[in-house]
Order: structure tokens, then sequence, then C-alpha cells
């Protein structure tokens, strides 16, 4: 009941705080409805401009305006970044000038980039490049240094269009050449360009201000290159076209030796220069200019030959003197004797100097009689003074050959009393081929000892597994050619021919004990006694028992065959066996056939005993037979 009562009760309070609710409402719109009676009453304006709506009213006329803005314009300047303006210096400290631009604020320019201009004060007009409008300080950023960089770039690039000449400071030597000032940048002198002739001294140069031209520019790395030699060719151009047109093939000029190089000198004839090659310095042999000419002298010259286009001079010094084999001995020739120095060396020979300018070639083949071949390196030396024979001389060509073997007598024109047939000689061996052996008797005389005169008994396939080269070599002269120069030697005729006593050795069906030294499928080489070798095939290797022989193997061996003149044996192992297998069978059909015979005999003798005489034909018969039996039994 209480719960019951208390839901009354709060239902009671909601209805009565919504009648409250509704009178208040209507007090207000009753309040609302007179204010609104007693405000005035609002009247549209007539002529309304409704274009005006959200424009300020402007208080100039247009003609006003523009003056306005013209003014305003002139006392501001539109600068952009990366440009370069004039302006006025309006204070300076320490570390910074400051700079009028006529901008929204002052620039700031560091006071080291002035150090290299003369004194500057305020009020003095300078030249500036904008870096920044506004940093993070706010502040207008200006540099006098890049400003003036940009102007020297403009001029320098001006300068190398319109091919004009220009002047520099050169303020130091680098490698290859110099650092020149031009407008306020440093460009590159080569040491090329500095003049027409070779400079070898850079330091007189520095700290002259000099003309130059300029030659070469590099946009991407700001380079520049100049010339001072481009200013002095252009003048002596002319002056070498008029000294060309003057000259003559023949014609004697006095120059000075303007630069020297391994191939030649440069002479300067007086604006145009001249080239000597090295061959034309000196009839004798030159191995460089140097050592006839010096730097800068006075020398007198011949013209040779010129190119009047090319501007080509050939000159020549040795021309103005005779030529040396004009003044050769006039009674000199082949056979005399002459004396001289060695002044190049080649493996093919040797050029001998006999006098200034006379050279004779002596061909390694004249050095010496012997037969090798060598080099001329192994009989002498550059600068040697030797003396020589003179094989041809042609007087015209001016050419000479030498020999100087033919200082020495030819070992081969009494060779044969020297190294007589049959005798011995003892030899040095100088060259293997596969037929021989060659070797030196002496200088100049060498022979052949063929590959079959090395050794009675043994098969030598090649001479190195006989001797060594060097070595020394007992031999035998078999065979003189005095014509041709050669010799037939041997080795083996120091020594009887051993094959005579082998003969009565080694006889058919004779047995040696062997050694199986070499196998092939052919055959095996067998050492037999007394150094001899013999040879024997495959077939006659096969032992008793059906192997057959292996290399190293010592075995009995029965000689089959003997040959003197060709110096060979042929033996055989399975002979031994298979003729003692045959004897043995011989030997038993023998005794067998024996046998047979006495017993036929004594059946005859009973049968004559008990036959009648009509039967002795018969009898004849079966005697004859057995007569031929027996004689075959003993064949």
């Amino acid at each position: 009941m209480t719960e019951i009562n208390d839901n009354v009760n709060v239902e009671s309070q909601k209805t009565e705080e919504v009648q409250n609710h509704e009178i208040k409402n209507e007090a207000n719109t009753e309040t609302v409805v007179a204010e609104e009676k007693a405000k005035p009453e609002i009247k549209p304006i007539e002529n309304f401009n409704w274009d005006l709506i959200g424009k300020k009213d402007d208080a100039y006329s247009k003609e006003e305006r523009a003056k306005l803005e013209e003014l305003y314009n002139n006392t501001f300047k539109l600068i952009e970044e990366g440009e370069v303006v004039m302006g006025t210096v309006v204070a300076i400290n320490k570390r910074e000038v400051v700079v009028n631009i006529g901008y929204k604020s002052e620039g700031i320019i560091n006071a080291n980039e002035f150090r290299t201009e003369t004194e500057i004060k305020v009020g003095d007009k300078v030249e500036v490049f904008v870096e920044n409008m506004e940093s993070i300080d706010g502040q207008l950023i200006l540099s006098h240094k890049k400003a003036k960089s940009l102007k020297s770039w403009d001029r320098v690039n001006e300068a190398h269009d319109n091919d004009e000449i220009v002047k520099g400071y050169i303020k130091c030597k680098t490698k290859g050449g110099m650092i020149v000032d031009v407008f306020g940048l440093e460009a590159f002198l080569p040491g090329s360009q500095i003049d027409v002739k070779p400079i070898r001294d850079y330091d007189v140069y520095v700290g002259k201000t000099m003309e130059f031209k300029v030659v070469k520019i590099n946009e991407e790395f700001k380079n520049v290159v100049v010339s001072h030699k481009a200013l002095i060719e252009a003048e002596l151009e002319e002056q070498k076209k008029e000294i060309v047109a003057k000259l003559e093939k023949g014609q004697v000029l006095e120059g000075i030796v303007k630069n020297i190089t391994s191939y030649g000198v440069f002479i300067d004839l007086g604006g145009v220069d001249g080239l000597i090659h090295i061959t034309d310095l000196s009839w004798g042999r030159v191995t460089h200019p140097e050592e006839i000419v010096s730097l800068d002298s006075k020398i007198q010259v011949v013209i040779l030959d010129f190119d009047e286009d090319k501007k080509r001079i050939a000159l020549g010094l040795k021309q103005l003197t005779p030529h040396p084999w004009d003044a050769l001995d006039a009674n000199l020739k082949v056979g005399d004797k002459v004396s001289g120095k060695v002044v190049v060396l080649a493996d093919y020979g040797a050029f001998i100097e006999i006098a200034p300018g006379v050279e004779g070639l002596i061909h390694v083949s004249e050095m010496s009689w012997s037969q090798h071949l060598r080099s001329a390196q192994e009989f002498m030396k550059v600068g040697d003074d030797i003396e020589a024979v003179i094989l041809t001389l042609d007087r015209e060509e001016r050419k000479m050959s030498l020999g100087i073997k033919q200082l020495h007598p030819d070992p081969w024109e009494n060779i044969e009393t020297k190294f007589n047939i049959g005798t011995k000689q003892t030899a040095k061996v100088r060259n293997f081929t596969n037929f021989g052996i060659f070797v030196e008797l002496e200088e100049g005389v060498d022979g052949l000892v063929h590959i079959s005169d090395l050794s009675w008994t043994k098969k030598i396939k090649h001479p190195a597994e006989f001797t060594t080269i060097g070595a020394e070599l007992e031999v035998v002269v078999l065979e003189i050619d005095k014509e041709n120069r050669r010799l037939s030697l041997g080795h083996k005729q120091i020594e009887e021919n051993p094959w005579e006593v082998f003969e009565t050795i080694f006889t058919i069906d004779s047995i040696h004990e062997g050694t199986i030294v070499e196998m092939s499928d052919k055959g095996s080489i067998i050492a037999l006694p007394y150094g001899v070798e013999g040879f024997s095939t495959p077939k006659h290797l096969i032992k008793e028992d059906g192997s057959s022989a292996k290399i190293e193997e010592k075995l009995d061996f029965k000689v089959i065959e003997f040959n003197k003149d060709s110096k060979k044996i042929f033996v055989s192992h399975s002979r031994i066996y298979e003729d003692l297998n045959k004897e043995k069978e011989a030997e038993s059909k023998k005794a067998k056939g024996e046998k047979t015979t006495k017993r036929t005999k004594a059946q005859i003798e009973n049968k004559i005993e008990k036959t009648t005489l009509g039967d002795v034909t018969d009898l004849a018969a079966i005697k004859e037979e057995l007569l031929e039996k027996e004689k075959k039994t003993k064949k």
C-alpha cells in the first residue's frame, strides 16, 4: 500500500510541473508580441546599388590611384634571387657591410669579400648578388664576390666571342703551365702557349702582366684557357710567308738551335722553323743530336727541301762538308787490311767505321770459319777497335763488306793432311739430329757421325741416348768431301768389329742365357752376353707351361738365325723345349721300330722251317716288304 501511495504522489507532482511550464510559455509569447508592436517600421532604400556589397568605398579616383601606384612601385624595386643589382653602402663594421638595394630591408655582406678592394666607405656604389631574399632570421643576404665573378665570367665570354685581346696578371706557376688572373677569374696558360719557342724557365714570367687571347672556355666546369703564343703566331704567319717565298733549295742560311729532340734539331731561321733530321747532322753515326749541336747556338745550315703550303722546311748540316767516301784513299782495294771501330751491332753482323762517315759491314758468317749459327755479340762489342779484310768495295753505291775470319788460314785448305782418312780424332759434340751427331774437330771443321756408326752392338734410336751436347767424343775419319766442306766420321770404328768373334759364339742352335729388356707387339729385345742384343717374336716367347715370358725375365734362348752383315741375331725360348720334345719322340719311334723288326724276323724264320718249296715265292715278297719298312724306320 505504501508503494502505491508513493506512485500516486509522483504522478501528481509531474502534472503540476507541466501545467506551470505551459503557463510560462504563454506569458513569454505575449511579451514578444508586445515588443514587436513597439519597434518602428523599416522602409526599403530607393536606388540601392547592389554591386557595392562586400566592397570598400574608394576615396580616390582612377587617375589619382594610378599616380599613387606608380609612386609606390618606384619606391620598392622588384628583386629576384640570383640577380646582380647595384646597391649603396649604408653601414660598415669589422665583420659586415650593410648595403641598401632598395628592398624592404638592407642586405648583409661579409667584410672579407671587400679585402681585395680599395678602401670602401659609406655611400659607395657596389654591385651585389642576391643570394637569399629572406634568411631564417628574416635578413636579406647579398654577395659582392659572386657579383664580381658573374660579371667577370660574362666579360670573359664576351672577349672569347669577339676574339678580343685581354690583359692578365700571371699569379703563379702550376703543373704544365701558369695561372693567370683575367677580369678577376683564374685562367690557365699552358706552357706550350706562352711563346712560339719552348720555355725552359717559367719563373721569369711570374708577376708579369701580359696580353692574351681567350682560346677555350668550359661552361660546365667554369674553366678558361688563354694563350700568348696565339698573338705571336698571328704576327709570325705573315713573316713566314715572306721568308718561305724567298727560299731556294741548296741555299745556306744561319739559324739558332731552338729545340733538340731524339729524332732531330729545330732551327729558328728568323721567324720560321726548319728541321734537321738526325741522319742529316753528320756523315757518321749519331746516337743523339746533342752530340753535334747545343741549344741556342748559331749554326750554318743548307735547305734540302720545303713545302710552301705546310710551311715545312727540311735542313741539312752534313751537306756543308764533302762526303767522306769522296776523300777515301783511291788505292784502297779488295783484299786490303783496314782498321776501325765497332759503331753498331746487330744479330746479323757489325758495322765498322774505318773513317768518319765511311762504314763497312762484317756479316756474322765472315767472323769465323765455323759453320755454327752465332750472333755478332759473341765476337765483339760496340767501341772495340778491330782489324778486318775488305771483301767487296763499291765506291758508287758507297758500300763495303769486311771480314775478320780471313785474317786466319782456312782450315779446309790442308784438310787431307791434318785429318787423314782412318785417323783417330777427338771432337766436341755440337748438335743432334735424328740421323746422327754433328761434332767439331776444330774451329771451322765440322763432321757428322751417323747414328749407325755410334755402336757395334746397341741399337740407338736417338743420339741423346748415347752422349750429350758439349761432351768430347772419340771418332775416326771415314770420308772427306773438301769441295762441300763435309767430313764423315764414326765412333764405333775406334774398336774392331766384334761380329767376327760373335759369329763363332752365337752359332745356330747354340743356347745362351738372356734377359728381356724391351717388349712390343712385334717382338722383344733380348740382352745376350758380351753386350749383344737379340730379337725374338712373341710366338718364340711362349714358355713350356703355355704362359708368355715377361719383361725383365731371365730365360735361356736358342739362336735360330745369325746375320753378320745386318748385325742381327734372332733367338727363341720356345724352340728349346720344342726341339727337345721332337728328339724324345724320334728316339721313342726308333726304339719301337727295332722291336718290330726283331719280332718279324723270328716269325719268318719259323715259317721258313715249316714252309715248302711252293711257298718260296711268297716268302721272297714278304722279305722285300720287311726290308722297305726297316729302311723307312731308319730314315
